[in-house]
């Protein structure tokens, strides 16, 4: 059979740049208008409402409305810890927490041998958990997950120093570079990588193969014949006696 086909990769499975671009949005918007006008309050309007529009529009072109209401309700609880605080550097102080958790969560998923990245595929796909009885996906969604972990890390380390360091403009910019961008390059990495680790003989992401199972398409393999004797009987392959 041939390789996983470009219909499979990851970047169409798991919706491209636009959920990273959209949730990026939002605190660009916040940066831009505390940056332009200096006025804390505006700047929080500003990104509350950019998030309603976005999470509008995923509507309207049919994207499943829960995306939209976990984005506007992220924006939300940013824009109130800013309220509370009084300092606009903790308008990512939950995204931090957010993405501190995600590392954790994927590195664990891989530990347990239930890679985060294979759940997400395989529910898209609606394969339950066949994906997990294929040993061939199941060591290539492992090792793309690990890409994903050091994504989360890497905007760890980036955002806890930037805003330690209360950089607020600094982290605008950071949040723009560590979005969509690295998504996409996460993204592309993770579909290499299974790619890579996928046999040839493999049907690709779609129809995984149990253990012992011959690939789909693949003819089953004709039993030999057995020896026969002087008499024309088939003889066993063990002690060449006559079997009845």
């Amino acid at each position: 059979m041939s390789a996983p086909q470009p219909a499979d990769s990851l970047v169409t499975l798991l919706g491209g740049r636009t959920a990273a671009l959209d949730a990026s949005l939002p605190g660009l918007a916040f940066v831009g208008v505390l940056v332009w006008r200096e006025d804390l309050t505006t700047a929080l309007v500003v990104a509350v409402a950019a998030s309603a529009v976005l999470g509008a529009g995923r509507v309207l072109r049919g994207r499943p409305p829960r995306a939209a209401l976990l984005g506007l309700l992220a924006t939300l609880l940013s824009a109130l810890v800013v309220a509370r605080t009084g300092r606009a550097v903790d308008f990512v102080l939950l995204q931090l927490l957010a993405h501190g958790a995600s590392a954790l969560a994927w590195a664990l998923s891989v530990w347990l041998r239930r890679p985060l990245l294979g759940l997400v595929v395989g529910g898209v796909l609606r394969q339950r958990g066949a994906w997990r009885r294929d040993p061939d996906l199941l060591r290539a969604y492992s090792r793309a997950s690990w890409w994903w972990v050091g994504s989360y890390v890497l905007r760890s380390v980036v955002f806890v120093s930037l805003w330690a360091a209360e950089q607020v403009l600094a982290l605008g910019v950071a949040r723009a570079v560590l979005s969509w961008p690295l998504v996409t390059a996460v993204v592309a990495l993770s579909w290499w990588t299974v790619r890579r680790l996928l046999p040839p003989s493999h049907p690709g992401l779609r129809h995984p193969q149990a253990p012992g199972t011959a690939p789909s398409g693949d003819a089953p393999l004709p039993t030999p014949p057995r020896p026969q004797g002087p008499d024309g009987r088939s003889r066993g392959r063990d002690d060449g006696r006559v079997r009845a």
